[in-house]
């Protein structure tokens, strides 16, 4: 909640509006505005961070990917919402292949259209395949971007990174320098981060 109240603050901070974050049954975060600045406040969070189904907004869906099997991809979006493996857009392979190829994690934000078959967004599909396209990177999952910059620095390998990208609250893409071998980042630091961790190379 510490870390939730600090981004939503510094996104809104410098408007006029009074800002209470908390936490739904359902486990995903919800910001109640109010203030004179509370609609382009709503609509700044809403680019930031994106909005869960029941929130209304379905040219721009946000879900967290929950689970995957031979069928395609489940997302938590205030409901279990499941994409069809042939819809997913992401080449060849089963659903399983696809979560290696592109380094997913579970619990990882993902924008989806919604609809009677669900699909992920033309944005999400090109967020990953530019991942393919750079010097590789480590995705992480349960872990805050403070944990995750401090256990590369411990284990020695801050030198070798860009930097470490913030993809959701505890969900975090340490993206490498050219000439830096994910796998072998991945098993340098994973000792010190209890965390599931998977590369794109």
């Amino acid at each position: 909640m510490d870390g939730m109240n600090s981004l939503v603050n510094n996104t809104v901070g410098e408007l006029d509006v009074d800002a209470d974050v908390s936490v739904r049954d359902d486990d995903f975060v919800e910001v109640d505005l109010s203030g004179p600045d509370e609609t382009v406040s709503a609509n700044l969070l809403r680019e930031e961070w994106g909005t869960i189904a029941s929130a209304g907004h379905p040219d721009h869906t946000v879900g967290t990917l929950e689970s995957w099997d031979d069928d395609g991809f489940v997302f938590d979006s205030g409901d279990q919402i499941r994409l069809p493996a042939e819809e997913l857009g992401l080449g060849p392979g089963t659903p399983d292949q696809i979560v290696e190829r592109f380094g997913l994690v579970q619990h990882l934000p993902m924008q989806f259209q919604p609809g009677n078959t669900p699909e992920l967004t033309e944005a999400e599909r090109d967020r990953l395949y530019e991942w393919q396209r750079g010097a590789g990177r480590v995705n992480v999952n349960s872990a805050t971007r403070g944990e995750v910059r401090a256990t590369v620095n411990r284990a020695g390998h801050a030198s070798d990174i860009v930097t470490v990208e913030r993809l959701g609250l505890l969900e975090q893409s340490i993206v490498c320098r050219e000439g830096t071998d994910p796998p072998g980042l991945l098993a340098a630091i994973g000792s010190y981060l209890p965390a599931q961790m998977r590369c794109v190379v």
